[in-house]
């Protein structure tokens, strides 16, 4: 492409400061360096996390900055040494890196990266610790190590998936975080048995893709908790076979299970990032054997509690991130999966709008009737 080697201006949405309306402006995005690759961004969608950072209550969040990490592109030019992708290459970033050479990586238990979260974390690329992003001179922070609100954005090479190129980018841009969250949270962290019963509390993409994981895994019964009962019918699209509204019981959401279920559920997934709710997730299990997945994302400083006979007695408590997929190895096959309708992708996409409407956007996701929102980054 023309654009190899020269800063590109392009439109972004920047977040000046904490809960301001993000702004569209023009912003100078600097060639990819070694290990680095620039991506034209064709969509990205809106998730909780980015809307966490923007409201600054994330104790990483900087501003200003690009926010955004589930999306889709093509790739527009590579920095030296990058081998894995090339111009013209169709792609999804991905927050969660994969090296294939840190000690997390080699350790075959994890699907955590260590190479360049410490770049991420503060805003900046790995090899000068500076940012890509600048308007007038003045740099602008990047986040998650992606900032896919902007037409185009430069990456660390480790966190680029190589996709299908049939594959179509603005439904695939959503297997960039929410759906292998909640799909991998069953998958891979709690690995469902077929004929499990299985309680996720919160019902939004994250909790519909745990529904989808469990009946893909064979669940027996798929009890969904949310205090919203409008979310029950699109929840039965996703597999959920019973819907408790803990606003209807006097009783703690976690005895009305464990009376629902005889004793208890074989596994349980919070999806909502809440301490207390977390607690009642794992009260929920099956004394013995129960097993409680936290998915969701709790405020900064905030600490989980429930009595030590709860794990004494053997429940077992875990966490997990991007639902243990590797990033660059297994989204292609996420992708693949999708091509062969094996996984919903589409279904949770209830709007689509332009990078210029991505503050209507953001309220649209806290309204409740919304799952993914969609945006096509180029007019």
């Amino acid at each position: 492409m023309a654009t190899q080697g020269q800063v590109i201006t392009c439109k972004a949405a920047v977040a000046w400061e904490p809960n301001k309306p993000l702004v569209i402006e023009d912003v100078q995005v600097a060639p990819p360096q070694a290990g680095e690759v620039r991506i034209r961004i064709l969509f990205t969608a809106l998730c909780h996390t980015d809307a966490y950072t923007w409201s600054g209550k994330d104790p990483e969040g900087l501003f200003p900055c690009i926010l955004g990490h589930e999306a889709a592109g093509i790739v527009e030019s590579v920095g030296e040494g990058v081998t894995e992708v090339q111009p013209g290459d169709h792609v999804i970033p991905c927050y969660q890196a994969e090296c294939r050479e840190c000690k997390f990586c080699k350790s075959g238990k994890t699907n955590l990266c260590g190479k360049v979260r410490s770049a991420t974390g503060v805003g900046v690329m790995l090899s000068d610790r500076k940012s890509r992003f600048s308007i007038n001179g003045k740099p602008i922070y990047h986040f998650m190590g992606t900032s896919t609100f902007s037409q185009y954005t430069v990456v660390h090479d480790v966190s680029v998936a190589k996709i299908d190129p049939k594959a179509p980018l603005e439904k695939v841009c959503l297997l960039g975080c929410g759906v292998p969250t909640g799909l991998g949270a069953v998958w891979n962290t709690a690995k469902v048995e077929s004929g499990s019963i299985v309680a996720i509390f919160g019902l939004g993409t994250v909790g519909l893709a745990v529904a989808e994981g469990a009946k893909t895994a064979g669940a027996s019964r798929i009890i969904g908790i949310d205090i919203d009962s409008k979310k029950f019918d699109t929840a039965k699209k996703f597999g959920v076979t019973e819907f408790v509204n803990p606003k209807d019981h006097e009783k703690p959401i976690q005895q009305v299970i464990v009376d629902l279920t005889d004793g208890g559920v074989d596994y349980s997934f919070e999806c909502i990032g809440n301490v207390s709710v977390m607690r009642a997730a794992l009260e929920c299990c099956h004394k013995g054997w129960g097993t409680s997945v936290i998915v969701g994302v709790a405020a900064s400083g905030q600490e989980i509690s429930t009595r030590p006979f709860q794990l004494v007695t053997g429940r077992v408590w875990k966490g997990t991130a991007f639902g243990g997929f590797k990033s660059r190895s297994q989204v292609p096959w996420l992708v693949e999966k999708y091509l062969k309708k094996e996984i919903k992708v589409d279904e949770y996409i209830t709007h689509n709008l332009t990078l210029g409407e991505i503050n209507e956007a953001f309220h649209l996701m806290h309204e409740g009737g919304c799952l993914r929102c969609v945006l096509k980054v180029h007019e």
